[in-house]
Formats: structure tokens, C-alpha cells, sequence
């Protein structure tokens, strides 16, 4: 297991065209298993699941988040693929719907590299956004 930086951004966009961005720069760990490659950090109060471990697995075109805490929950991101889960969160069990429409993954040998996924997402069918999610390795 190696000690990593990480630079996450995410944007959210609202079905009414509102917009908001979170950044967030954090120690991680890297690791190698297999044919995939694990990134796992500590959320913060600024992604607003503080208290949750987030894993991030990579393998090839294919990448999925899970987020164990305060908040659990799984996403299976595949270019043109929905994923359908439950959202676990203090305020209760939620149905969510994932639809990913773009993804990139560039991972060098030095383990650096980068992660882009574009997505929508349907939180009960009420709450719909389009996302973009940005993992950079340093």
C-alpha cells in the first residue's frame, strides 16, 4: 500500500440549471490487486460525508465508488450503462439510479493519473442532476 495525494472535484448540476462544486485535496492510500487498482481516502465535512471511507476501484474502463460510515453506499460507473442501487443514509434508505455517459481513466506505472466520469443521477426518481467527478493521483 503506497501514500497518495488526491485532488477530487466534483460538480453537480440540477434539472433547474443550478450548479455547485466541491473540492477537496486528501491523503490516500494506493493499492494494487489483481487486474485493478484501489484508491482509498477519508471523506471530509466538505464532500458532507464526513465520517465515511470512500474505495475507489479501477479496471480498465470500469470504475466503482464505495462509501462505508456515516452513509453506505455503492456506484458502478461503465460508459453508457445505468446502475441501480440504495442509497444508505441517516435519513433513511434511498433508491438511486446511475447513468454514466462519459468516462476516462489514465493511470501511468508511476502510479499517478487520472479519473473523469460524466453521470446522471436519479435520487427516488424526485432529484435528478448531471455530474462530473474528477480524481486526480499525485
Amino acid at each position: 500500500m503506497k501514500n497518495i495525494m488526491l485532488r477530487i472535484e466534483g460538480t453537480q448540476r440540477s434539472i433547474d440549471g443550478e450548479e455547485s462544486t466541491i473540492e477537496l485535496t486528501t491523503e490516500g492510500k494506493l493499492y494494487k490487486k489483481e487486474n485493478a487498482t484501489y484508491l482509498v481516502y477519508e471523506e471530509s465535512e466538505i464532500s458532507g460525508m464526513e465520517g465515511c471511507t470512500t474505495t475507489v476501484k479501477v479496471i480498465k474502463d470500469q470504475v466503482s465508488m464505495r462509501r462505508f460510515g456515516t452513509a453506505n453506499s455503492e456506484i458502478v460507473f461503465q460508459k453508457g450503462k445505468k446502475y441501480v442501487t440504495h442509497y444508505n443514509t441517516p435519513y433513511g434508505i434511498f433508491d438511486m439510479e446511475v447513468l454514466t455517459r462519459e468516462i476516462a481513466c489514465n493511470m501511468t506505472d508511476a502510479d499517478k493519473g487520472d479519473i473523469y466520469i460524466e453521470y446522471n443521477i436519479s435520487l427516488e426518481g424526485m432529484v435528478e442532476s448531471r455530474n462530473k467527478l474528477s480524481i486526480r493521483i499525485m
